[in-house]
């Protein structure tokens, strides 16, 4: 197979992944959603929900993968893996945020869904002037990611006995976070301070 075709392997993935988004949020709000309250909420729907989250953020590493390994890389596939991937997290993380609506698990979020509005735009607006390379994704934003994955899927259990460790992963993703949003903005700020 050659690069650039539209439905590959990779691009079917990630495709699943975002297709996976409503089935998350059914699962998030049922019963609830359907206003059913005597029903308790039981481990076996947290379970399916981390489960869900954890084969999309499984997913969004192995597209890559393959789209390197078998050659299967696009256009189409470099736009939409990015934006799956995040869709994902925003969509889980304002379910996050309506279970706890604390000021710490709010300001995550915010944190987390700003800086990937930011640094999208920063792309987008370095591409336009042929400097994307400046602003590639950088380790410190992979350890972000990883970190993140890890908070939400443990959040998701909602397991008292791991709700300490869910808020010490989540802010070290908070921190990695605007760490990486710093380590772009400087790469970026030759560019941004000109006239």
């Amino acid at each position: 197979m050659t690069t650039g075709r539209i439905l590959n392997i990779p691009n079917i993935l990630t495709l699943a992944r975002i297709a996976l988004i409503p089935v998350f949020l059914i699962v998030a709000y049922w019963p609830p959603a359907l206003g059913i309250t005597e029903v308790p909420d039981s481990m076996t729907r947290h379970i399916i929900l981390t489960a869900i989250f954890i084969v999309a953020a499984v997913t969004d590493w192995f597209d890559g993968y393959l789209a390197r390994t078998l050659n299967q890389t696009s256009a189409f596939g470099r736009f939409l893996d990015p934006v799956a991937d995040k869709l994902m997290v925003a969509a889980a993380l304002i379910v996050l945020v309506q279970w706890q609506p604390s000021i710490s698990m709010a300001f995550a979020a915010i944190v987390i869904i700003s800086r990937e509005i930011t640094v999208s735009a920063l792309r987008e607006w370095m591409a336009e002037l042929g400097a994307r390379t400046n602003v590639a994704v950088s380790t410190v934003g992979k350890y972000k990611t990883a970190f993140q994955m890890i908070a939400i899927s443990v959040f998701l259990l909602n397991w008292q006995p791991l709700e300490l460790l869910a808020y010490a992963l989540l802010y070290t993703a908070v921190i990695l976070t605007l760490w990486s949003m710093f380590i772009y903005l400087k790469a970026a700020w030759p560019y941004l301070k000109q006239p």
